[in-house]
């Protein structure tokens, strides 16, 4: 039962357009995946999902619920990312290309921050940051599903951050915390928590939020603002009075035939350039809802430098394991997180002070004078000396994601791969295949 204020108000909104929108929520649900460029340009065969492209959205398609392509092993092999088809059209808004600083400042639980990460194509650094503790450590997890190897998973209050970072980044993603009304139907937590005062207040963290992103934008940058909700306060709203504070911003025109201009009307007062923020219906395409604005910086595009993490060559007992068993690695230098020896992208910034849940690609942790290698590591590889690999369907992947010995001749450490992708670690000893995928993403039945 949607909220009645909520309905009062869009009817009021809306008019003639109002039926056509509710009669949206009476039919079935879209739901789309994302598949990982990272992980592979040429997957194994789909079909069975039922997959149909997604306009919007480059590598998106919509997929067959009754398929439940989550349960695959390719979702942990990180070969797609489930997401909302809506929820896909801000990434593609923001124009980024490999080499780029970009800073995705809510991005929990990772959709967005993952489809930036494969535009970059492991070239440049992604920052993605959660404030929520929680909802962080969700995102963490998915940065390293998705194999992305140049990204910082921070946990950190925006204001901190733009104390950090000023002038810093090329791309700015704000999707921002909202009322989450196109969350409705897949969240109930959105339909019980909405009121008119939630709305309120959302609009006026959105606008703090948004205030802190811009001081971190290069000149010359561009910013992208959506959240998953229609209301005018938290959106044509939020962004009108950011404009109207701050000079050096402006709205800016984008192709994007599939969505329906902003409403600007719909607000006291509007700042020029509203019209061409973009609303995506559910009554007019396939998906749940979303609203976009694509902010520019005036300026030339140079940013502003910040002090570097000091980085390390390969440890030398990092470097011989990766000799041992032909183990490649991305670009970047060394730090130590105590035991936990991760390798950061090149030009990394500091990190000391800040709360880091994931500094680009984890090699492995130090155990007795050895590298126990991690999990972030063989999603990230291709190959390596040992592998087994396994089909998709079969027993023997099953067995491995609820953590089950398997066996197999091979000594030492080997890659398990699911049809070709990269699943996890195994260590034989000539008989049997010990099984090391993380105990918390075991399937339990």
């Amino acid at each position: 039962m949607l909220p009645a204020g909520f309905l009062t108000r869009m009817e009021r909104l809306m008019g003639a357009e109002f039926s056509d929108f509710l009669a949206a929520y009476d039919r079935p649900r879209n739901v789309g995946l994302r598949l990982n460029p990272l992980k592979t340009h040429v997957p194994p065969d789909l079909s069975s999902f039922g997959l149909s492209p997604i306009p919007w959205a480059k590598d998106g398609f919509f997929y067959d619920p009754a398929t439940r392509p989550g349960l695959s092993p390719y979702h942990e092999a990180g070969l797609y990312y489930l997401q909302e088809p809506s929820a896909m059209a801000p990434v593609g808004l923001l124009d980024v290309r490999p080499g780029m600083r970009v800073l995705d400042l809510c991005a929990a639980p990772g959709g967005k921050s993952t489809q930036i990460a494969a535009a970059l194509d492991g070239s440049g650094l992604l920052v993605a940051n959660e404030f929520n503790p929680k909802r962080a450590k969700i995102l963490a997890r998915n940065i390293e599903r998705m194999a992305v190897p140049n990204a910082l998973v921070l946990n950190e209050h925006p204001q901190r951050l733009a104390q950090r970072f000023p002038g810093y980044f090329h791309r700015i993603l704000v999707d921002a915390p909202c009322s989450g009304e196109g969350m409705f139907r897949k969240e109930e937590a959105a339909l019980s928590d909405w009121s008119e005062e939630t709305v309120a207040m959302c609009a006026k963290r959105q606008g703090e939020i948004l205030a802190s992103a811009a001081q971190m934008l290069c000149p010359g940058g561009r910013l992208v603002y959506s959240t998953c909700t229609f209301s005018p306060e938290e959106n044509e709203g939020v962004i009108s009075a950011f404009l109207k504070t701050h000079p050096d911003f402006s709205m800016e025109a984008v192709e994007a035939p599939w969505f329906a201009p902003g409403r600007p009307d719909w607000i006291a007062d509007p700042a020029p350039g509203l019209s061409h923020a973009f609303r995506l219906w559910p009554h007019r395409l396939p998906g749940e809802g979303h609203f976009a604005a694509v902010l520019r910086r005036a300026g030339d595009g140079e940013s502003q430098d910040t002090a570097c993490e000091a980085l390390s060559p390969l440890p030398p007992v990092a470097a011989a394991f990766s000799k041992e068993y032909d183990l490649a690695l991305p670009q970047g230098g060394c730090a130590a997180f105590g035991d936990t020896i991760c390798l950061l992208p090149p030009d990394s910034p500091a990190l000391k002070g800040l709360k880091v849940l994931r500094a680009g690609l984890e090699l492995g942790q130090w155990k007795k004078n050895r590298l126990e290698p991690a999990h972030a590591w063989a999603l990230w590889l291709k190959s390596a000396a040992s592998t087994v690999d396994v089909p998709a369907n079969s027993r023997e992947a099953a067995a491995y994601l609820k953590g089950e010995t398997l066996p197999g001749a091979q000594k030492g450490w080997t890659l398990l791969t699911v049809d070709g992708l990269s699943l996890g670690w195994v260590k034989g000893d000539g008989r049997t295949l010990k099984n090391h995928f993380p105990k918390a993403l075991r399937h339990l039945s």
